[in-house]
């Protein structure tokens, strides 16, 4: 399984994020205190982005509507969503960069 480069670490501040395209799916990173967490973009709710939307610790909440989830586990915690998004695992490299791990 290949990892897929998405930036520098340096280039997503904490509370920012960055998009990288994995298997043909959208995934937003963010960085949470110099964690970063990879999911699906896209609220299961209605289908709208995710990234964008305010951080709440490990938590992006959906611009659209509301709807809250974890950023670790995928976990929709609130309603308008009650289907959690797919996760994917993250590390830095030795460059430096943040990595996607495509499954």
């Amino acid at each position: 399984m290949p990892w897929i480069p998405v930036a520098p670490a340096s280039s997503i501040p904490p509370g920012d994020y960055a998009h990288v395209e994995v298997d043909g799916v959208m995934v937003a990173v963010f960085n949470v205190a110099g964690s970063f967490y990879a999911i699906e973009d896209v609220c299961t709710h209605d289908g709208g982005e995710l990234a964008g939307g305010a951080l709440e610790g490990d938590v992006v909440v959906c611009p659209r509507h509301g709807a809250r989830f974890c950023l670790r586990t995928g976990e929709a915690l609130t309603p308008p969503a009650y289907e959690p998004v797919r996760t994917y695992q993250t590390r830095i490299n030795d460059d430096g960069v943040v990595e996607v791990l495509a499954e």
